[in-house]
């Protein structure tokens, strides 16, 4: 392995690397007020409703705790992370909606939002035998290994329900058409639109047509393949990445080039319903929409793109073919083509709490580009703003000018200025994509330190939140601990590993470097060291590494791609050629000169000795994807 040691002295501290560190040590405290204000002595979540919400739920509140300590947050964080999976998972087994450490029935759109906390768990101890028979054992799942649990059919290559898990395919008895009903929100309107009498959300509020409506949920949704389904392509890829079993490689492929095939026989559009006989729209008339969380009801393009996106995503880490990519690049390109220059006042969205930056950043001016995220009978409705997600998602894959264009498309097409940061936290720990795609664009030089300002200003407004919450137990909601969960990591992953935020309903973590710390032996960055990637390319990453400590010196491994999944060729730094730090009689140093000295690297590691009070930026020829990917690779 090359080793490359920084000899530039810190002259001038970088305001970004004290922010930096200042805000991975205020988070890595953080989260013990939390635990002290939401969990009993033995770790368990102070809850004692008798439903509970989903299984998801209950996880969220700690979905990041690893990713801040795979950057070099406290020690802590990894036990502490274990353990708020264990007793969460012991407090959904009691309540009977956890078998076997794993949701026994939930529609995958949420299960896909719990699953995150254990990928990155995984990344994060990727030697630890529990998780290894865990991930094993969730996997098999779906590949049918559990003689108890037969979720998926290889002739259709479909999994059988919307809902499904530990407990197999769940379907609806019978017997339960005889009381089905669905009262219908304002929010997310009806399910369906074509139903004789029942136009709006209103007309639910009568209780028969309440029970006609939800007869026809039942007929239709009982049971069959869904899009939302794709998100378990993430499930069986982290055992891959665990066990390096060709198995799982094999099982993702075949079930994407499925749902491949299925897209490129509608015009790129993803439909979102499958019968049992492999036939699309089988329990809904033939339609290709109107499938459960499929585009009607109730959030349509925003959680069939992230499903796309992510089984591509994985796909094309397995394979290094990029075709998979045309997946999310197709859809997306046949939203944005309806897309529209609309007054958001006007609009009515389903999500427009997840606007927030956009809207805010709008001010006065009200009129923006917005596309139509659902479809029904009627045709397409619910305009919104593109997600950045979609967007920085997809280029960060790719890397290729194309989709690079289609960021700039939508950037001139919408009213706000990109390079402002909003500080804001939402549920997804995202939103702050358009800043950071200014910044590596070059328009942007500020964006480093104003999204560590905006992550210092949550997590203090968090922590009041916990100091003056009173209603812990039966009085809040079980939404309670994402909303007050104080770690927000989506300006840290920007700027530390160069990658965007994790597609929050069952994304991997997809970027460009990882740490290892060698003097403490855990992943993450070094003590007192700071690190900003500054530039990112197809074939290139400029990585600059500050050890603000004068004291003492620090030593890392720099890996490239998270999962080891890319290689470095050669790297270009600074090596000091003036005399530092001068004489003993010397009233100040003398002038810093530099000359540009290149090293071989040639493969996934490069190691960097930081002596103390020193920098060093690296420009690292990249090859991406060109290995094998791994979580083994910083254990």
């Amino acid at each position: 392995m090359q080793t490359i040691t920084a000899t530039v002295p810190v002259t001038l501290p970088p305001s970004w690397a004290t922010q930096q560190r200042l805000l991975l040590s205020t988070m890595s405290d953080s989260v013990y007020p939390f635990l002290d204000r939401y969990t009993h002595d033995d770790g368990e979540l102070i809850y004692d409703d008798g439903w509970g919400g989903g299984a998801d739920d209950f996880y969220e509140g700690y979905t990041n705790w690893p990713l801040l300590y795979l950057m070099g947050g406290g020690d802590d964080l990894l036990a502490l992370s274990h353990r708020g999976w264990e007793t969460v998972t012991r407090q959904l087994t009691r309540r009977g909606q956890a078998h076997k450490e794993y949701a026994r029935s939930m529609d995958t759109f949420h299960q896909a939002e719990s699953d995150v906390f254990f990928y990155h768990l995984c990344l994060a101890d990727p030697t630890a035998g529990q998780l290894h028979m865990r991930a094993r054992r969730f996997a098999g799942f779906f590949l049918n290994e559990d003689p108890e649990v037969q979720n998926y059919d290889p002739k259709h290559r479909i999994l059988l329900s919307g809902r499904l898990g530990s407990g197999g395919p769940h379907y609806t008895p019978d017997e339960a058409r005889a009381t089905a009903s669905h009262r219908a929100s304002e929010t997310y309107g009806l399910p369906f639109y074509d139903l004789p009498g029942i136009d709006s959300y209103l007309d639910t509020e009568d209780p028969e047509k309440a029970r006609r409506m939800g007869e026809a949920v039942h007929d239709r949704w009982q049971k069959g393949e869904v899009v939302g389904n794709l998100s378990v392509t993430s499930l069986v890829t982290n055992a891959f990445l665990l066990t390096g079993d060709e198995k799982y490689r094999e099982w993702v492929l075949a079930y994407t080039d499925a749902w491949m095939d299925r897209a490129r026989k509608n015009d790129w559009l993803m439909p979102d319903n499958v019968g049992h006989s492999g036939k699309v729209g089988e329990y809904l008339d033939g339609k290709w929409y109107g499938g459960l969380y499929g585009w009607t009801f109730p959030h349509g393009w925003y959680n069939i793109q992230m499903t796309a996106t992510t089984a591509a995503a994985n796909a094309y880490l397995l394979t290094r073919d990029d075709s998979y990519l045309q997946l999310p690049r197709r859809q997306m390109d046949r939203i944005l083509d309806l897309g529209e220059r609309r007054d958001v006042r006007e609009s009515h969205m389903s999500l427009k709490h997840h606007w927030i930056g956009q809207l805010t950043a709008m001010g006065d001016n009200h009129e923006t580009f917005l596309v139509p995220y659902r479809y029904g009978d009627a045709g397409w409705f619910d305009w919104q703003p593109p997600s950045p997600v979609f967007l920085a998602a997809l280029w960060n894959l790719s890397m290729a000018d194309e989709d690079w264009e289609r960021i700039e498309r939508v950037r001139e097409s919408e009213a706000y200025d990109w390079n402002e940061v909003v500080a804001f936290h939402n549920k997804e720990d995202g939103g702050h994509d358009q800043p950071w795609l200014r910044y590596l664009a070059g328009a942007n030089p500020d964006h480093p330190e104003r999204i560590l300002q905006a992550g210092y200003q949550q997590v203090a407004q968090r922590l009041a939140v916990i100091r003056e919450d009173t209603e812990v137990g039966t009085n809040h909601g079980e939404h309670r601990w994402q909303e007050t969960n104080p770690v927000t990591t989506e300006g840290l992953i920007q700027l530390i590993f160069g990658g965007p935020q994790p597609i929050y309903n069952g994304g991997l973590l997809f970027a460009r470097l990882g740490y290892y710390d060698t003097q403490r032996q855990r992943p993450g960055l070094p003590r007192d060291v700071a690190a900003l990637v500054e530039k990112l390319e197809a074939r290139r990453t400029v990585l600059h590494l500050v050890n603000l400590n004068p004291l003492e010196g620090r030593e890392l491994i720099v890996q490239a791609g998270a999962f080891g999944e890319h290689r470095f060729g050669s790297a270009q730094y600074s090596q000091l050629t003036s005399e530092y730090p001068g004489a003993t009689v010397d009233y100040a140093a003398p002038p810093v000169s530099c000359e540009t000295r290149t090293a071989a690297v040639d493969g996934k590691h490069l190691r960097v000795v930081l002596p103390p009070g020193t920098e060093i930026t690296l420009d690292l020829a990249t090859e991406r994807f060109a290995n094998e990917p791994s979580y083994a690779g910083l254990g």
